[in-house]
């Protein structure tokens, strides 16, 4: 066993126990694709081309509301703008690393794989095949993922339309939100984007969700720099 394979495997196993949340949360967004009439195709693609559970949620739910396009690709803009920190930061161990690697990786970048390959990382910091743990910890990921957006894409075509199961995507971003408010400062953002969703909810095109996230966002930012 080579020693890329070894990294590898452990970059699988280290990002397992995050993988638990994972499988609801793509047979979510599986039943939810079905049931706001993206179809099976078009859901399956979602999950391989974007590979972003949030945002692709967002978009699911945004698209049933009948957003229009812009504001549904300035909202899955938002949701995913904290890969650029993760890049910046994994990028200072991958400087060596050829284009083509850093090409892949960024695909494979997401929040359970950042996790645990920085710390790899940062525990191994001459290892110049140390980036083939974050591979294996983000395939790993993506692998299940796509799994369970296919569980979720065969529930969405047995489910009666009738139960009208669209409703767990707002469910799941409340659960997400409350699972993430930790200190008063995310409590005051959270609150902030609400209000602001619910004053300017008649505003056209449904931009009133790009009003609110900004308007947490600058909240988020004072609060930081206070």
């Amino acid at each position: 066993m080579n020693i890329q394979y070894k990294i590898f495997s452990k970059g699988c196993l280290d990002v397992l126990p995050l993988l638990i949340p994972v499988v609801p949360f793509g047979i979510i967004f599986g039943v939810i694709g079905i049931e706001s009439g993206l179809g099976s195709t078009v859901t399956f693609l979602m999950s391989i081309i974007i590979f972003a559970g949030s945002s692709q949620l967002a978009f699911a739910q945004l698209f049933t509301g009948g957003a229009t396009t812009p504001v549904i690709v300035s909202s899955v803009a938002i949701v995913n703008s904290r890969h650029f920190l993760y890049s910046a930061v994994i990028a200072q161990y991958l400087t060596k690393v050829k284009l083509f690697w850093k090409i892949v990786l960024s695909y494979f970048l997401t929040d359970q794989a950042f996790i645990v390959s920085q710390k790899y990382f940062k525990q191994q910091p001459k290892n110049k095949d140390r980036h083939y743990h974050l591979l294996g910890s983000g395939f790993t990921l993506w692998f299940v993922w796509q799994l369970s957006t296919v569980a979720g894409i065969i529930l969405g075509e047995v489910i009666p339309k009738e139960l009208n199961l669209a409703f767990a995507v707002p469910l799941t971003f409340i659960s997400l939100i409350i699972v993430d408010i930790k200190k008063i400062d995310h409590l005051i953002v959270a609150i902030t984007s609400g209000v602001f969703a619910i004053i300017f909810f008649n505003l056209p095109l449904r931009t009133y969700i790009i009003v609110a996230a900004a308007a947490g966002i600058l909240v988020a930012y004072g609060l930081s720099h206070s």
